[in-house]
């Protein structure tokens, strides 16, 4: 594993060698950065470590407060946007170009991460591209995009970003950060690497949750017990619902705290003048809170969704490889018995015709198409074949 900083980006030899130069070398250094890899390489790690090393005078030593505050999020010149709804807001943006226009107050730069820059409306997309065109200084931008999905990054902005790609961790990699870092029992450890999709932070939660290990099992287990029109729509309703009750599990107790506090904040129970005043202003702030709430939630239960549709392309990908006899190895390798058994039952091309149909699904839910109309007809195609 790398040393200081770095130990949180698994299994990334060259962008880590990469990013060390330039925050030691100041003739290498850029004001933008795009950080590309598929889902789980770890991107907002790599861009958290990256400011960290920009902060420490000691290029990312890992020990100091700069590195610490960094990597926990707390450092005063540090912002990061993690969008929780749908979408980044130009208004958030426009909020945080500013701020990030801003001299340091304690480290040497403002930086700026955003994770999830494929979610950049288009007004909050042109009120970056402003602040990257003319950046201040000692302003560094870090944005982070998945790579299947690069053009949702606009040309504008990625043409002005030096880009890091970041590649698939071998599960080796994965499995000694698991051991090493998170305390799992070797073996444990290797599985959830294993059958993780190489992504480090579904191997964490599949090796520590036994409730995502009974997801997991559940979506797996669908394929082969789809006999039926009726089991498409009971599978279907479970989907749904499981998706559902992880996102109440996720999102209730911190909406229930957060409308805590925000009567706190407005007053609640207070009487004399301005209670009224108070009282209107009030309702404008929880109305703005439901909605913020109610997009988080829609995301954390697309979210699961996504999770589980990738578990079941990655089983009807397993299927087409051992038709075809490839020597690669399975992306679930616990289910060999399954997969086997479906390669013999089914024509490849009914096989390619069932994976089409879980891609279409997670495309139709990227485009708001309603979960259950979405999986339903997903459900309907894998039954049929």
């Amino acid at each position: 594993m790398s040393a200081g900083v770095w130990r949180e980006v698994v299994g990334q030899p060259a962008a880590v060698a990469e990013l060390s130069t330039a925050a030691s070398t100041p003739s290498a250094m850029t004001h933008a950065w795009l950080f590309t890899g598929p889902p789980g390489s770890g991107r907002s790690n790599a861009a958290r470590a990256f400011a960290a090393a920009l902060q420490c005078p000691g290029g990312g030593c890992g020990e100091c407060q700069a590195c610490h505050t960094v990597l926990a999020r707390t450092h005063a010149d540090v912002r990061e946007v993690v969008p929780e709804g749908l979408s980044i807001s130009v208004a958030e943006m426009r909020n945080l170009v500013q701020l990030a226009a801003r001299r340091p107050s304690t480290g040497a730069w403002q930086i700026l991460i955003i994770t999830d820059a494929d979610r950049l409306t288009e007004g909050a997309a042109n009120a970056l591209l402003k602040a990257v065109e003319e950046p201040a200084d000692q302003t560094v931008f870090l944005l982070c995009a998945p790579s299947d999905h690069p053009d949702d990054v606009p040309v504008t902005i990625r043409s002005r970003c030096r880009v890091v790609a970041l590649r698939t961790p071998a599960p080796e990699a994965i499995a000694e950060v698991l051991v090493e870092r998170d305390g799992i029992e070797p073996e444990q450890a290797r599985w959830a690497a294993s059958v993780s999709g190489g992504h480090v932070g579904r191997a964490r939660r599949l090796a520590r949750d036994a409730e995502a290990r009974e997801r997991r099992e559940r979506v797996l287990g669908v394929p082969l017990r789809l006999r039926h029109l009726g089991d498409a729509f009971a599978f279907a309703d479970d989907l749904v619902r499981f998706a559902e009750a992880e996102a109440a599990d996720v999102s209730g107790a911190r909406d229930a705290a957060e409308r805590e506090e925000l009567a706190v904040a407005m007053g609640a129970g207070g009487t004399g003048k301005g209670v009224a005043a108070a009282a209107r202003g009030a309702k404008a702030a929880e109305r703005e809170l439901e909605r913020r709430q109610k997009s988080r939630n829609t995301r954390t239960q697309r979210d699961a969704l996504d999770r589980a549709l990738i578990d079941l392309a990655g089983f009807y990908r397993d299927v087409l490889v051992a038709g075809a006899a490839a020597t690669v190895a399975l992306g679930n390798p616990d289910r060999e018995s399954d997969i086997r058994q479906a390669a013999r039952e089914w024509s490849p091309e009914s096989t390619l015709r069932r994976l089409e149909a879980v891609l279409a699904c997670r495309e139709a839910l990227e485009l708001n198409v309603k979960p259950r109309i979405a999986v339903e007809a997903m459900m309907t195609a894998l039954q049929q074949g």
